[in-house]
């Protein structure tokens, strides 16, 4: 792709969000945790579109196929700042309409109205807040990292303020206070290591997604991709790996994943979108589901 290409401006058909001018050759050093045969070293970027777009089957994953596998998250740096200018792609504005576009094509509710209300200069203070999280709790990281894209991508909140971050550190259960001193702190330079391990991966977009044997042997998977080849990727270097049953009736699923998008919860329970829809509607109705509603999809979350 081109050397000024913006990296807001993702391939919806390759499920990629690139990053300028950046070669692809995945290699460098896979981080292993000795107590499950595999792990997953996923880059991704809290404003990455794509990365939202594949979230229904990493929610997936890790039900399925969590007991062999230990997810690392690295940020990898989309968008520093905003000297881009790519056949008229050179300001937040237009991004807008992409952002509308790259939603229908995932069936994942995205607002491009954030550019044109509060655009973000940059999207390095919502990793380095993410890197901060990390300090506190891994899996509360991640369920912050959760919570901000649903502020960006269906509330249209600018992540970069910290009143933002702030909220979402609250509502994964992080103390603010703490994000906001290790954020100041030392989280910069782990957000820089990450940055670092990108390129010495050949990182070049997101998502990427490395998933690795004891052994080294590794697979590359790269953009938004069906279910399934996130699975022959984990057979081939794990033949014996079966995915584990789970509960798919809709308390069970809610209570693992506090928040689903009809399309994640279509995922998780194996029908259609049609049928997802119907349900989470029928439930919405007896009061047991609340929903937050866009243009372009719902955010599902179980009441009481």
């Amino acid at each position: 792709m081109e050397g000024n290409k913006n990296p807001l401006i993702c391939d919806p058909v390759t499920g990629v969000c690139e990053i300028p001018g950046m070669q692809s050759a995945p290699e460098g050093p896979i981080l292993h945790d000795q107590e499950k045969p595999l792990t997953i070293t996923y880059f991704t970027d809290p404003i990455c579109s794509s990365c939202w777009g594949i979230e229904p089957q990493l929610r997936k994953l890790k039900l399925e196929y969590g007991r062999f596998i230990k997810f690392y998250y690295h940020m990898g740096g989309l968008l520093p700042d905003w000297s881009y200018n790519s056949g008229g792609i050179s300001k937040p504005s237009d991004v807008a309409h992409h952002w509308d576009e790259v939603s229908l094509h995932y069936n994942m509710p995205i607002l491009g109205d954030v550019w044109l209300e509060d655009p973000l200069p940059s999207s390095y203070p919502p990793s380095i807040a993410f890197k901060a999280a990390q300090l506190q709790d891994e899996y509360k990281a991640i369920a912050f990292l959760r919570i901000s894209r649903e502020m960006l991508f269906l509330q249209k909140k600018n992540i970069t303020r910290w009143e933002h971050l702030s909220d979402a550190a609250a509502a994964a259960g992080l103390d603010p206070a703490q994000l906001k001193k290790d954020y100041e702190q030392t989280a910069e330079a782990l957000f820089q290591d990450d940055l670092a391990m990108a390129r010495s991966m050949g990182v070049r977009g997101f998502p990427s997604i490395f998933i690795s044997d004891k052994d080294k042997h590794t697979e590359f998977v790269y953009g938004v991709k069906p279910y399934e080849v996130y699975t022959k990727a984990i057979r081939r270097l794990l033949a014996d790996a079966q995915p584990a049953p789970y509960d798919k009736s809709w308390d069970a699923l809610f209570g693992v994943y506090p928040t689903l998008t009809t399309r994640e919860f279509a995922e998780l329970s194996e029908v259609s979108l049609d049928a997802a829809a119907t349900t989470l509607g029928e439930l919405k109705t007896a009061g047991r589901l609340g929903c937050f509603s866009t243009r372009n999809g719902d955010l599902w979350q179980k009441l009481g």
